[in-house]
Parts: structure tokens; sequence; C-alpha cells
């Protein structure tokens, strides 16, 4: 069975920076597609930036070039550096594991841009 936990989220000016961190359990992380994504109150849950096993990586339109997703397979672990944030950034963070048709997710973290 896999679990994720998100940390690293909370309350940053516009501007500032955050990063996220995912904890996967379990023995199919290094060959697992990871992902971030998010969901904003009133809209539905969209891509952020996927990574793959061997370190491909896709973002959203809205996060390229201030969103960076990286992993460390030995760690079980993967990141989102959250650069130049925006208020409309504000969204539940969630970590997404997929190994063929199986899908997992952790249970979010807040993000939240205000000044």
């Amino acid at each position: 069975q896999v679990q994720l936990v998100e940390s690293g989220g909370g309350l940053v000016q516009p501007g500032g920076s955050l990063r996220l961190s995912c904890a996967a359990s379990g023995s199919i992380f290094s060959i697992s597609t990871m992902g971030w994504h998010r969901q904003a109150p009133g809209n539905e849950r969209e891509l952020v930036a996927v990574i793959t096993g061997g370190g491909s990586t896709e973002y959203g339109d809205s996060v390229k070039g201030r969103f960076i997703i990286s992993r460390d397979n030995a760690k079980n672990l993967v990141y989102l550096q959250m650069n130049s944030l925006e208020p409309e950034d504000t969204a539940v963070y969630y970590c997404r594991l997929r190994f063929g048709l199986r899908s997992y997710w952790g249970q979010g973290t807040q993000v939240t841009v205000s000044s």
C-alpha cells in the first residue's frame, strides 16, 4: 500500500517562495511518475507539475518558469519549489503517485499567497 504525506505549505507574501515536500511509502516510488496538483475553492483540480521515474518533467502553463519539480529516489521524496508566488497560486496542493493504471493521492497541504 502506498501512502503519501505532503508538507511545507503555509502563508507567504506575493513574490515569495515555498518548497513543498511529499514523502512516499512503498517500494515502487523510483519507477513511478510523481505529480503535484492543486485545487482552489470553486475550481477543478489542475495539474501543476509531473516528473517521471527517469526525471523527465512537465509543467502546467500557469507555473512554467516559476515552479520546479524534483525527486530524490533514495529518500522516496518529491519536491515542488515554488518561486514568484502569486495570489492565484492559492490552493490546496496534492501529491500524486501514478504507477500503471493505479493512482494514489496525499491529503493535501494548503498554500496561501496573500499580503
